[in-house]
């Protein structure tokens, strides 16, 4: 295990620290897959064609993006990974086009084949003032020749060989299902610490039992033999998480549920939800290409499962709120991070945002305390409660409650702080100060579904109790550890540092 690694994986909440820990560990990942050139057309629109009922376009942009698994692999390269693309391109001006922006951005095509005689897929969208009026697909109309894709498999298994993460981006085209899928299926090859399938049926690829698989919401249905998820989606592929697994040959999945974000289902563990920030559909495409290479470059390097859907939803939540095919890089990511990190909000900008996320049905998770010098503990408390709703906000005692509470030497670190070094934790939405001994009145005013307290408290100890009850909110209580208190880490500090001078004084008196 690297360095960088080795420091992911002992991580419990994002923060800023990963992004050039994840651009340290350089991860090599192979993509095998469907390759697509998306074209945006843009321009105005304002008279109807004589010749047909239909909008008349003065296209005034043209822009060429790679597309399906060449869409991945750009993500990839611009989240740190170094990437082999192993994939098939007609010999055609598209496909010189897709191979020439792919080398551009560093990745290794040498496994991109181009097959004679073949077109490559092509996806063209039209679009007015930002409104995709038209999408014009124009693919390869028939079989690959069984030689050419005979050629691909040894390819795909050539590249995987010596990688750390193997991703198998299968849009349905039938080209990954002959040779290719047979050859990576061989129990001889030598396989990758980490297979990652995104297919649109990933029963296809059972066989391979991958360690993870990404189906959305339909083609999870597909895996559960449903024509489409019930109403409460999320509530369904948790209850059938076995199942899905099983159809899938998977040790894990994580279910891509648009704008209920995600579902992470792993054996018995209890599910992992992760929300989506959604912007309007027309704007993004390619936005599930993001979070599949983000979760696959940051568990590749280390990061734990759980938050590896963490970091690729913040991936696609960048991407969504942007035009066309795009990417995301480690710098948007330690942005997002790091952007977090302003002075805490007062009341009343904290209740006037809180307002906007419940507009579109998001539940409130509240908590509170000191947390002077923050340490695990912290961290892992914090990331159990973000997973009990949909926002997060801490609110921090101010140092004269502090004190009050803690004793005069206390506390180590001012509030400012304090909220800054917790809003850069990828966990928390929104850090707020308040003044007196306990948050009830505060409580009163933000209302939120959840109000979590962590310690060995139980709810009747606490004062804030009636108020949460008094407005139909709910206590949950999490885990204690001793070992990782405050207290406990600032005594160790005392009980190891060096003698002050006023008590060298003292004890040579």
């Amino acid at each position: 295990m690297t360095w960088s690694a080795g420091r992911l994986a002992r991580l419990s909440a994002l923060t800023p620290e990963v992004a050039p820990l994840i651009r340290e560990a350089a991860s090599r990942v192979t993509v095998i897959g469907d390759l697509i050139l998306d074209g945006w057309w843009s321009g105005h629109s304002d008279r109807i064609s004589r010749e047909a009922p239909a909008p008349v376009v003065d296209v005034t942009a043209r822009v060429s993006t790679p597309g399906g698994a060449g869409n991945t692999a750009m993500n990839l390269a611009a989240l740190g990974a170094r990437v082999r693309l192993v994939g098939l391109v007609g010999d055609d001006d598209a496909g010189a086009q897709l191979v020439g922006i792919l080398s551009s951005a560093g990745i290794d095509v040498s496994g991109v084949l181009c097959c004679s005689g073949a077109r490559t897929m092509t996806k063209i969208r039209v679009m007015s003032d930002d409104h995709v009026l038209v999408r014009i697909d124009d693919g390869p109309g028939g079989a690959h020749p069984r030689a050419e894709l005979l050629r691909l498999a040894e390819a795909a298994v050539d590249a995987a060989a010596d990688a750390d993460a193997e991703l198998v981006c299968d849009y349905g085209f039938g080209t990954l299902h002959g040779p290719v899928r047979d050859s990576l299926v061989a129990p001889t090859r030598r396989r990758p610490p980490l297979t990652v399938v995104d297919a649109h049926d990933p029963g296809v690829w059972a066989s391979l039992h991958p360690h993870l698989v990404t189906p959305n919401a339909r083609e999870a249905a597909r895996l559960l033999r449903l024509e489409t998820l019930p109403a409460d989606r999320t509530a369904t592929v948790a209850e059938r998480s076995g199942d899905l697994l099983r159809a899938a040959g998977a040790l894990a999945a994580i279910i891509t549920l648009d704008h209920d974000g995600t579902v992470l289902l792993r054996g018995n563990d209890e599910p992992h939800r992760t929300r989506a920030h959604p912007a309007l559909e027309t704007r993004a495409s390619g936005a599930g290409d993001t979070f599949v290479a983000a979760l696959t470059v940051a568990h590749a390097a280390g990061l734990s499962l759980e938050l590896s859907a963490d970091f690729a939803q913040l991936a696609a939540d960048v991407v969504v709120q942007r035009y066309g095919t795009s990417v995301c890089t480690l710098d948007d990511i330690t942005e997002q991070l790091g952007g977090r990190s302003d002075l805490a909000l007062d009341h009343d900008e904290l209740a006037t945002r809180l307002a906007a996320h419940r507009k579109v049905g998001e539940r409130i998770v509240f908590t509170n305390g000191c947390f002077d010098v923050l340490h695990r503990g912290h961290t892992t408390y914090l990331a159990q409660a973000k997973r009990l709703g949909d926002v997060l906000v801490v609110a921090i005692n101010d140092d004269d409650s502090v004190r009050r509470l803690k004793g005069p030497d206390r506390p180590v670190n001012a509030a400012p702080d304090r909220a800054n070094v917790l809003a850069a934790l990828g966990c928390v939405d929104y850090v707020t100060v308040f003044d007196a001994d306990t948050p009830s009145a505060l409580l009163e005013r933000l209302r939120p579904e959840i109000y979590v307290k962590g310690g060995d408290y139980t709810p009747e100890m606490l004062a804030e109790t009636a108020v949460v009850s008094s407005y139909g909110g709910e206590v949950r209580m999490l885990g204690y550890v001793p070992s990782q208190s405050t207290s406990a880490v600032v005594a160790r500090i005392r009980s190891t540092a060096p003698p002050s001078p006023k008590q060298e004084r003292a004890e040579r008196t």
